[in-house]
């Protein structure tokens, strides 16, 4: 390789919005190409693509790759990625890709990951041994447990079979240690590098890093320069060459260190814009040290969503989900108590061998330290999951290097644990006893040295509590705690869903004062429920009574007799809120979102422990209930609700495309989009050029999608066209309306030059009068031009019932 064309490719112009395809076989680069002419009329800069590596055939998400070295075939190979960015940069567009440096698939058969083949094979002389976080001495006599049988070794063994230098089982494909072909069965499978198990074992005798509790995802360790090259040489190949622009990364938390891997990143690719899918919570920031553009946006999701949730509203809405569910405080009732509740099952159970490989090292460096020594293996392991359980974030970031590290961020690391740590003691009887809590806690902020063992507790604590909190609060606590389904989303807090006008002025000011170019979203490939059907939910908290008076209605059923049985109330009131949700519920969606719904939740099934019988009456209840005859009550209500919806997703949807940071579209969410939780999110879209020409063209919208094209188009096209008011050079200012309706309005400048302005709780609105003497200041000089209706404004002081009489947004842009 030259030194021509291995130097970092050159910077180029950040997005200055992006359109999100969900790739995979139905959906692969032709058709991509294919949309290309439509969403440059929209008005993006780049495309967005799912993970393009080569992936386990078949995946809908791409997210489980077995080759970095090619471009996934199913989707057309290199050759139809280049034709792909051919075509999009003939229309002014350019390409961000997904990249998972966390984690590839452990497929069936296992011979598609080359690499973990090799492992296999050859075990830790393997050259590709150091690519996996394997622990060799994690109890299976140097050997890493696979845990893909359907049973115990013992019943299985008559579905094995040797063919050749391979070990078959039903599609997996194992391959045999050089030498042992011949062996008879017992020991041929003794002598292998890898321990086949049965699959209930996993949570507890797993001996490799997986993503999440995902036995099929193994962890790889980027932070080893070797590694990191191999696995990213086709990617950067791909900048260098111009066929990719920029970067999404998946899940850094799961890495050993992430600020260390995201500067190794931006050197790598020459400062190309790269942003990090880092779940942020309550109060934290992003580490300023990380040498990105900031976070994949569902912080700023939090703050959208939060705006359109009534305050008061919401406590009436619990009140009625208390009656009706009457749910046990950890199990739904209290939020607090419920994420606390999960994250004592998840790390006692689901992680119970992360957990174990941790004491297993503190039992190492215990055994050798003089002054925070001689600790039991149970006192150790009860000071991890205290701990654990309670951080309140995803993890510290004490692995990180110098030079990738906070100062800031490391200060609140330390007081976060001492916090945390101080809880923690008062679960053990002996005060003596207890000091394993202040040894883990100084192993957790890497306080005892950069030995071997010391460094990998540090990360491995961190990177055992970042997959804690995501199974306890993300797959687990959201699904129990339910009075309002619309806040039960990736960096949400349900049990204080609202934010307030100051409060999202304060957040896009600081946006925009530190991360400028920082992604937005509202609708992603992972939200449990797109922005729409978010929206139409969050409406309930306006009409807590209304919604009162439907599950009395659904419940007693026609003529005043009995309605549909569900098997508990708290999947009933999940069905009800999921249906009005979802605005025209099928059986064929409702029931596999809802039957997810109640195994995440694992309160009567779950994925391990199906109950059969109570997942049958889930589904009866479905097509009997809100898929039946009361499903024309769900409509009754949606009528009469409209007008607040239709305010709801209109407003979300301006705010969004015209805040700090770089709005990123989920395929389709440009018109009307209600999807739930994948698969249902990751359905190929309907993209509506046909619509987008009409409107172009001078057509009148007709209905909500009509209008949310409109919206979508004029405020992409701005952002195209004046990139300057929008981009890290770019201003926020907020503008705050007087009169008596004055919060029902938030309204802010870009640059001084475009001004947003939207209505929320526009239910509340209408039942205290409108907007009445409320008026706007616009900013000077004017005359202003409201792109959306083409009204001009010539006074610097404009009445919002005027304003807002067409649609209950606007778009201002100075002229001149």
């Amino acid at each position: 390789m030259t030194a021509d064309s291995s130097a970092p490719p050159t910077a180029t112009a950040p997005p200055t919005a992006t359109y999100r395809l969900q790739l995979q076989p139905d959906l692969p680069f032709a058709a991509a190409e294919k949309a290309v002419p439509y969403l440059a009329t929209l008005g993006v800069s780049h495309l967005h693509l799912s993970p393009v590596l080569e992936a386990v055939p078949g995946s809908t998400h791409g997210y489980d790759v077995v080759d970095h070295t090619r471009v996934r075939a199913e989707l057309g190979g290199e050759e139809g990625l280049r034709a792909l960015a051919g075509t999009a940069a003939a229309h002014g567009l350019r390409l961000v890709v997904d990249i998972v440096p966390n984690h590839m698939a452990v497929p069936a058969p296992e011979s598609l990951n080359a690499a973990l083949w090799a492992v296999l094979r050859d075990g830790p002389s393997s050259p590709y041994a150091r690519w996996f976080d394997i622990d060799w001495d994690g109890g299976h006599g140097g050997r890493v447990l696979l845990p893909v049988l359907g049973g115990r070794l013992g019943d299985e063994l008559a579905d094995l079979r040797v063919d050749g230098d391979v070990l078959r089982y039903h599609d997996h494909a194992f391959p045999l240690r050089p030498g042992t072909e011949g062996l008879p069965l017992p020991r041929l499978l003794a002598a292998q590098w890898y321990r086949l198990s049965w699959w209930r074992l996993a949570r507890s005798e797993i001996n490799y890093r997986r993503f999440f509790t995902i036995s099929e995802l193994i962890g790889v360790r980027v932070e080893d320069t070797e590694v990191f090259e191999a696995t990213h040489a086709t990617v950067l190949r791909l900048l260098r060459d111009g066929i990719v622009d920029g970067l999404r990364v998946d899940h850094p938390d799961g890495l050993a260190a992430p600020g260390d891997y995201l500067a190794r990143l931006h050197t790598a690719t020459g400062g190309r814009w790269t942003v990090a899918e880092k779940i942020l919570t309550g109060r934290e920031r992003l580490p300023r040290s990380w040498a990105c553009a900031g976070t994949t946006g569902y912080d700023a999701l939090r703050h959208l969503d939060g705006l359109f949730v009534c305050p008061l509203g919401s406590g009436r809405l619990f009140a009625v989900y208390r009656d009706f569910v009457a749910p046990l405080a950890d199990a739904g009732g209290d939020w607090e108590e419920t994420v606390r509740r999960a994250a004592y099952e998840v790390v006692s159970h689901d992680l119970a061998a992360e957990v174990e490989r941790l004491v297993r090292t503190a039992g190492r460096i215990s055994g050798q330290a003089s002054h925070q020594g001689d600790h039991a293996p149970w006192a150790l392991r009860t000071a991890i999951r205290e701990l654990l359980v309670r951080l309140p974030v995803y993890r510290p970031y004490a692995t990180d290097g110098p030079g990738a590290r906070d100062p800031q961020r490391g200060e609140q690391d330390a007081a976060m644990l001492a916090e945390a740590a101080a809880r923690a003691r008062t679960v053990f009887r002996a005060p003596d006893e207890a000091l394993a809590v202040d040894l883990v806690r100084d192993l957790a902020l890497g306080l005892l040295g950069d030995g071997p063992d010391c460094e990998d507790f540090c990360a491995r604590f961190a990177q055992t509590s970042s997959a804690l909190r995501a199974k306890s609060v993300e797959d687990t606590a959201f699904y129990r705690y339910v009075p309002l389904l619309s806040a039960c989303e990736v960096g949400a807090d349900p049990g204080a869903p609202t934010v307030g006008v100051d409060t999202f002025h304060a957040y896009c000011a600081r946006i925009q004062r530190d991360w400028p170019l920082t992604s937005t979203v509202l609708s992603t490939h992972d939200t449990k429920r797109s922005a729409d059907v978010r929206a139409r939910i969050a409406v309930l908290t306006e009409a807590p009574e209304r919604w009162r008076e439907l599950l009395r209605r659904v419940s007693a059923g026609p003529a005043g007799g009995e309605g549909p049985q569900p098997p508990d109330q708290h999947l009933a009131w999940t069905a009800w809120q999921t249906a009005f949700g979802l605005g025209k519920p099928s059986a064929e969606r409702l029931i596999p979102s809802v039957l997810k719904a109640v195994r995440e939740a694992g309160l009567r099934t779950s994925w391990t422990e199906q109950d059969t019988g109570y997942e049958e009456a889930v589904g009866d209840f479905l097509r009997a209930g809100p898929c039946g005859p009361a499903a024309s009550l769900l409509s009754g209500l949606a009528a009469d609700l409209a007008p607040y919806i239709r305010a709801n997703v209109l407003s979300a949807a301006l705010l969004h495309l015209t805040m700090p940071g770089v709005p990123d579209l989920y395929q389709g969410t440009e018109a009307a989009y209600t999807a739930l939780v994948d698969p249902d999110n990751r359905r190929p879209p309907r993209l509506r050029a046909d619509l987008l020409t009409e409107l172009d063209d001078g057509a009148e919208p007709q209905d909500l999608s009509a209008e949310k094209m409109l919206l979508t188009a004029a405020a992409l096209r701005l952002r195209r066209d004046r990139p300057e008011w929008f981009g890290a050079r770019g201003t926020y200012t907020p503008l705050h309306a007087d009169g008596s309706a004055a919060g029902h309005c938030l309204a802010f400048a870009r640059a001084g030059r475009a001004v947003t302005v939207a209505t929320r709780l526009s239910l509340r609105l209408a039942e205290g009068g409108g907007w009445r003497d409320t008026e706007l200041t616009l900013p000077a000089p004017g005359p202003w031009h409201d792109l959306l209706t083409g009204r001009q404004l010539r006074q610097p002081v404009t009445c919002l019932r005027d304003l807002l009489a067409r649609y209950p947004v606007a778009l201002l842009v100075a002229e001149g």
